[in-house]
């Protein structure tokens, strides 16, 4: 299968950066052809702005967003890798969904509603987290990191399977607990 890695962390050395590394390894190792996307590395230009929308209208994409749909076309399946901020995804993640996930591209409308374009098989969402889980899911905020990437952009657009892996607790864990959870990372690999 092609899987296309998204990765959106800001500092090369994080935890994040070992969960790409991790489960890109072991996706390999299982016979699939990777791609990433480190957002931050590649500078990629997140805001959309007035000339993106007119150059859309008239069906003038920008050859950053092209290469970018290029590389979801290749693949079958996606993996966003990015930190929780503020119940959020990084803005250069958003941003990047905001110019790239466009209409006639990831969705349309007609008079029957929004339809998804997308045909993934599979998607694969893993964020890290300062808090702990059981705030998390007492406070019901577990949802708001859930829904908004996994069935608000990626299901509306037709993904098919969208699953979500949080780690709790990243910056407190200690070396064996990471390792514990790189582990986890490698067991997810297996569901593509």
């Amino acid at each position: 299968m092609n899987i296309l890695l998204v990765y959106a962390h800001p500092n090369p050395r994080s935890f994040n950066r070992a969960i790409l590394e991790t489960i890109d390894a072991e996706l390999c190792q299982r016979g699939h052809a990777t791609r990433i996307r480190d957002l931050y590395q590649m500078q990629f230009r997140s805001v959309l702005d007035g000339e993106d929308l007119i150059r859309y209208w008239r069906g003038e994409l920008p050859e950053d967003i092209r290469q970018e749909q290029e590389l979801i076309l290749w693949a079958q399946g996606l993996v966003f890798i990015y930190p929780i901020w503020w119940f959020g995804p990084p803005a250069i993640l958003k941003g990047w969904i905001d110019r790239v996930f466009v209409r006639k591209f990831a969705f349309d409308f007609s008079e029957a509603g929004m339809q998804g374009l997308l045909t993934h098989d599979k998607a694969l969402i893993i964020n890290t987290l300062g808090g702990d889980e059981a705030s998390y899911r007492q406070q019901r905020w577990h949802e708001l990191l859930v829904r908004p990437i996994s069935e608000g952009i990626l299901e509306t657009c037709g993904v098919c399977q969208v699953r979500h892996h949080a780690f709790y607790r990243v910056p407190t864990v200690s070396p064996a607990e990471r390792q514990a959870m790189l582990a986890e990372v490698r067991e997810l690999a297996t569901e593509f």
